[in-house]
């Protein structure tokens, strides 16, 4: 084989970069819809060949690989009381009524303290 020989991408391997093309696309387009993403991060399709030949490099194996870089969720804050237990080690609870020691209305319409715990009333 001394002549140059053109390989087309779309017919490679049975048209399979195609097909993991479209999938990684598939990925790209749902994670661009999804509201949790930032939109104006960048999405990347990357599609990688490696080529290893044989000891004689008459023959190489390829594989073929496409992958995708996908925007993460978007970040999610909340704030922790931070106190010590009754035997002294560290413990946290989530704030919920936005100000250590308030009280809010929750939810359901009922009283709790700032961690969320409903507050019985006595009567």
């Amino acid at each position: 084989m001394n002549k140059s020989v053109e390989i087309r991408l779309e017919s490679l391997a049975d048209g399979s970069i195609s097909e993991r093309f479209n999938q990684e696309l598939q990925k790209v387009l749902a994670n661009i819809a999804d509201p949790n993403t930032t939109a104006k991060t960048v999405r990347k399709i990357s599609i990688t060949l490696s080529i290893k030949p044989n000891d004689n490099r008459e023959m190489a194996e390829v594989s073929i690989q496409a992958t995708s870089t996908l925007a993460p969720a978007k970040e999610v804050m909340t704030t922790f009381i931070m106190d010590r237990d009754n035997d002294g080690k560290p413990a946290a609870a989530e704030l919920k009524s936005g100000q250590r020691g308030q009280t809010f209305i929750d939810d359901d319409g009922d009283v709790a303290d700032d961690t969320g715990h409903k507050i019985k009333r006595i009567y």
